[in-house]
């Protein structure tokens, strides 16, 4: 873990340290913050709440939401919940799974999309639904989700700005 790295997990460990059930809090703040949880940080988190690592590491590792490696530079989000579900979000999932060659909490060999589950985007009068890149897409269909990997692939060759505009 690099050195700046450590001083924002310590800031985000000192920020929720005294918060009630600091733990989930402080792995989300440095989650925002780094974009995952570095496994390096474990012991620090464990040594601020008196937990051990073993138990800091149950938590990361339980709950899908938290990442203990980078995330890709584009993150698609497919909502798995009911109301996605009925409207074709499984055929989404496959046409990722192809198109992308990964499965959920993975990521392209080139670091380009992550692909993640989630299990409510509340969005479900437009499902299915997904987010990508924290932006919220509605009546997704097969061939939508195909402009979105073709502007994720374009948006990686223009080094990450729209249009290739700096």
């Amino acid at each position: 873990m690099q050195e700046t790295q450590l001083q924002r997990v310590q800031e985000a460990v000192a920020r929720c340290r005294d918060l009630p059930g600091a733990l989930l809090p402080m792995l989300h703040a440095i989650q925002d913050d780094l974009g995952y949880v570095p496994p390096e940080a474990v012991p620090t988190i464990a040594k601020a709440l008196a937990l051990s690592r073993a138990e800091v590491h149950g938590v990361i590792s339980f709950y899908h939401h938290f990442r203990s490696a980078p995330p890709g530079r584009h993150v698609i989000q497919v909502c798995r919940a009911e109301a996605c579900q009925s409207m074709g979000a499984e055929r989404l999932v496959a046409r990722l799974r192809e198109r992308l060659g990964i499965d959920f909490h993975g990521t392209t060999p080139d670091g380009a999309v992550s692909l993640e589950a989630v299990y409510c985007l509340g969005n479900c009068a437009c499902a299915p639904a997904v987010m990508v890149d924290g932006a919220l897409r509605g009546r997704v269909t097969e061939a939508v989700l195909d402009e979105i990997v073709a502007a994720a692939a374009l948006d990686d060759e223009n080094d990450g700005v729209a249009g290739g505009a700096r």
